[in-house]
């Protein structure tokens, strides 16, 4: 990886949805499903308004690079904004195969999130979320938590569908990232399972989340 690369990778991953503005709303899966995950380069994403590219690199300590300790910090917040929504599953539906999705789900990532947390503590790095308050790709904002709160039954297996789908579709993204641009060896290895477990969790919500089968077209007379 050369170092001009990898040192993009770092912005684009603290960059990922931290500017202000509006986001993309996650409450409703795409029809089409999750867009086509990138295997080359990451999509290139701008840093946040009014900070300059040097400005939100964080400093290399040690063997970890600065993209392994951004990506490290960004999913520890990814996993801490889904982990209530995962909480509700129990309470809101007693569909069985959506609770058996959530509790795998809520496994992998409670998982990942002690591995990333363990990992910035070998990095040295501070024990501060710079994404607390953020709004990014992925995550369920206050409003869309409150809705879910409220919601049963189907309409809450829609809402969840589409927030899980959204969380999933970007983790995955930028621990690909990091599984190109990353330099710790503990930490690329975290990325590579993440890849893994997401793309199969991805894979069974489709299974359970099918869109309605469309009517049949009636035979040209």
């Amino acid at each position: 990886m050369r170092p001009r690369l990898a040192a993009l990778l770092a912005v684009l991953l603290l960059a990922a949805g931290c500017g202000t503005g509006t986001r993309p709303t996650t409450g409703t899966p795409p029809a089409t499903g999750p867009a086509p995950l990138r295997t080359g380069s990451p999509p290139a994403l701008a840093p946040p308004a009014g900070e300059s590219p040097t400005a939100v690199l964080p400093a290399t300590t040690g063997q970890f690079s600065a993209t392994d300790i951004a990506w490290l910090q960004l999913s520890v917040a990814m996993a801490e904004r889904l982990l209530p929504i995962l909480d509700l599953v129990p309470g809101r539906t007693s569909d069985p195969a959506w609770r058996r999705l959530a509790t795998r789900i809520e496994t992998s990532e409670r998982t990942h999130l002690t591995r990333s947390r363990r990992l910035l503590a070998d990095s040295g790095a501070p024990v501060v979320n710079p994404h607390e308050g953020h709004d990014m790709p992925g995550m369920v904002t206050d409003e869309e938590l409150t809705a879910l709160r409220s919601a049963t039954g189907r309409a809450f297996h829609h809402l969840i569908a589409g927030h899980l789908r959204a969380h999933l579709t970007q983790s995955v993204r930028i621990a690909t990232a990091e599984q190109q641009g990353g330099s710790d060896p503990a930490a690329t290895a975290l990325a590579a399972t993440v890849v893994r477990a997401g793309a199969a969790d991805l894979a069974r919500l489709d299974r359970l989340d099918r869109p309605p089968a469309l009517p049949p077209v009636p035979a040209a007379r």
